[in-house]
């Protein structure tokens, strides 16, 4: 019972969510479809870091990875041949559905945090952070420069594009693969490294393989995000996959809590609503904002708002604890 509740917690939320976006107008859906998406994002992140407490600026590389195969893989082959001539040729003639394209992302994701993470998981703490950081800029660097695998510094447009139920599936699929390995023994024992490495080591738990898995599956499901992005957008450039969606989607998952994967889909959900919030502020005189707020402002703010929950709750608003009904009990 415990368990289904911990996981129908997560999931009533993004369906309610998905509903009220369905029902407002078109202008303000695609503030919801956003939502959407940036949970899925923070869940793979959460799926790493949440788990194993060692921090990563690199997950995005795998949302670059997803966002550029899954859209070029679901234009169409004839429309690639004039606007992506340099792909190389099995980019350029193969085209697939919407769901193949996911599927794919996310096995290609995967792949490649494999092969990062055979070489980075040893380390932990802020050699961690820089190396995985590096391997951020050089993904950027690739996806701009190479045009043999994207459209370089160009967008890649003509991405057949999703509804808000299709994004709200794929972000239900996220939640449920997420849960799902927090519940498996793996996640257990990666748990048990981040609370105590050292002891989880003598009881025989293997902490390179452990961050391995959970890497691994983190790049997978990031992938598979990317590729709901940019079937959300239609669109996509590689600055959009870069520095601020990287520190946007920590901050959604600090706030919310990095421990649990509660704390993840909250935070998503209430940082994408005040960011669009303040977008809204920036771009127009907006209620109960009677003044236009300064461009860059959004970033500025969301940045307060992290380090004002880490100094007042530094476990995030939901405490790092799973959804459960005592939980909803004591909020009332």
């Amino acid at each position: 019972m415990k368990t289904v509740v911990q996981l129908a917690g997560p999931m009533a939320l993004i369906a309610a969510v998905a509903a009220v976006g369905h029902s407002v107008s078109a202008a303000h859906q695609l503030e919801f479809e956003s939502a959407l998406v940036s949970t899925a994002i923070v869940v793979s992140l959460y799926v790493f870091i949440g788990n194993s407490g060692v921090i990563s600026f690199g997950q995005m590389s795998f949302v670059a990875v997803g966002a550029f195969l899954s859209g070029i893989l679901t234009i169409d082959a004839q429309q690639k041949g004039f606007v992506l001539p340099g792909l190389y040729p099995f980019l350029r003639h193969t085209h697939v559905g919407t769901p193949l394209s996911l599927l794919l992302a996310a096995l290609v994701g995967g792949l490649y945090a494999l092969l990062v993470g055979l070489v980075l998981m040893r380390l932990s703490g802020l050699p961690a952070g820089i190396a995985t950081f590096a391997v951020l800029g050089i993904t950027y660097n690739l996806f701009r420069n190479w045009e043999k695998i994207g459209p370089a510094a160009q967008a890649l447009n003509s991405v057949p594009e999703s509804t808000i139920w299709g994004l709200m599936l794929g972000c239900l699929i996220s939640v449920a693969v997420a849960y799902a390995y927090q519940r498996s023994r793996f996640g257990r024992q990666l748990r048990a490294t981040r609370e105590d490495p050292a002891a989880a080591q003598a009881s025989g738990i293997d902490v390179y393989r452990q961050r391995l898995v959970a890497f691994t599956l983190s790049g997978a499901l990031a992938a598979f995000a990317g590729g709901l992005l940019v079937h959300e957008l239609g669109s996509i450039t590689t600055d959009q996959v870069y520095l601020e969606l990287t520190f946007v989607t920590l901050a959604m998952l600090v706030v919310g809590g990095v421990g649990s994967l509660w704390g993840a889909v909250v935070g998503a959900l209430l940082v994408s609503g005040l960011d669009s919030y303040l977008g809204e502020a920036e771009n127009s005189t907006f209620f109960p904002l009677w003044f236009k707020l300064p461009e860059g402002s959004r970033l500025v703010l969301l940045g307060a708002v992290m380090a004002l929950v880490l100094i007042l709750q530094p476990s995030g608003i939901t405490g790092s604890r799973e959804f459960s009904l005592s939980w909803l009990r004591r909020r009332r």
